[in-house]
């Protein structure tokens, strides 16, 4: 509500004259601590007393200071706060644009055990003061919501900015002795005890691909958790099909043996989402991330036979080769966005 004076054009300057003069004690300690002449200072205070309809200050002769009238400490008391405010507004925009602000960042389990942990290394490095909140959630479609940026093992929708990162092949889990070495036919699994995941995301695809090759697995335990998948084959339940970043088992272990599948399942693609304009901080998680996808395969212990396919525009800036390739089939592949 207005009421006889025009409170939406008080400048902050003049506020922040009030709170110096009240602060310093006197006009002339006060321009001296805001680079003002103390007849500058004088104007604005007198600008300030026009915009508030009233006077500030008591200003009595001789040496004593000026004292603030009941509408001067009024007007200090409400101006302090929006000064603060307005301090708290600068800082944060400038943190903001240095990279230092908040990012929310929608995940899975693949990515916040395989790609996030570098990333998040990196940020820290590079943005000690940022804040930075994970949510993990494994839906059927994504949702950004308040977020800044997804990650997803598909793309959003039309109104979404989805970028391929890279691209996982499904291999087939075993204990070690079950299955001779090398690659194993779909339609040896129609009513084996199998593990396996809830039947949304990737998992829908597995079992779509199995449906359509006329696969009927026998399903004996499903679990959200990537590692109890694992340790359930480990203990001799049943066999499962995962993704390679997902599965975590190095080509060397003793107990168990990772299988490519022939005919190939469709490769489980991860992807990072966004919507609108991103914050500096957000911008560096998503080339971050872009990275972390190329080093991931660089690294990364392949087992006999493993192909690796790098796209040309990663491998110009990665200094990778273009391709690795042989027998088997089973790997990582990133992607150029």
């Amino acid at each position: 509500m207005i009421g006889t004076y025009d409170h939406q054009v008080i400048d902050f300057r003049h506020l922040a004259a009030l709170q110096a003069i009240a602060e310093e004690g006197t006009f002339g300690r006060a321009a001296a601590r805001l680079g003002y002449t103390q007849s500058t200072l004088s104007q604005q205070i007198r600008a300030l007393e026009r915009k508030v309809g009233g006077v500030l200050f008591d200003r009595p002769r001789g040496p004593k200071p000026p004292q603030l009238t009941p509408l001067g400490r009024l007007v200090l008391s409400e101006g302090g706060q929006l000064l603060a405010r307005y301090d708290g507004l600068v800082s944060s925009i400038e943190r903001f644009k240095a990279g230092d602000g908040r990012v929310d960042i929608g995940t899975f389990q693949t990515v916040t055990n395989v790609l996030l942990p570098p990333v998040m290394r990196q940020l820290r490095k590079e943005h000690p003061h940022c804040d930075i909140r994970l949510y993990e959630e494994e839906t059927a479609r994504p949702a950004l919501g308040e977020l800044d940026l997804m990650f997803f093992d598909g793309p959003g929708g039309d109104d979404v900015d989805s970028r391929l990162l890279l691209e996982d092949d499904h291999v087939l889990i075993a204990r070690r002795g079950d299955l001779p070495a090398g690659p194993v036919r779909l339609q040896s699994l129609d009513a084996v005890p199998m593990v396996a995941l809830p039947a949304i995301c990737d998992q829908a695809r597995v079992e779509a691909a199995f449906a359509a090759a006329h696969v009927v697995p026998r399903i004996v335990f499903r679990t959200a958790d990537n590692q109890a998948v694992v340790s359930t084959v480990r203990a001799g339940l049943g066999w499962a099909v995962m993704p390679v970043l997902a599965c975590d088992v190095r080509p060397d272990d003793s107990e168990l043996s990772l299988h490519p599948l022939t005919p190939r399942l469709p490769r489980r693609p991860i992807y990072v989402l966004t919507a609108g304009a991103l914050s500096p901080l957000a911008t560096r998680v998503v080339e971050l991330a872009r990275r972390a996808a190329a080093d991931l395969v660089a690294s990364r212990p392949r087992g006999p036979g493993e192909r690796v396919l790098i796209p040309r525009a990663s491998a110009r800036r990665s200094g990778y080769p273009y391709t690795q390739t042989r027998a088997d089939g089973m790997g990582v592949t990133p992607v150029d966005a």
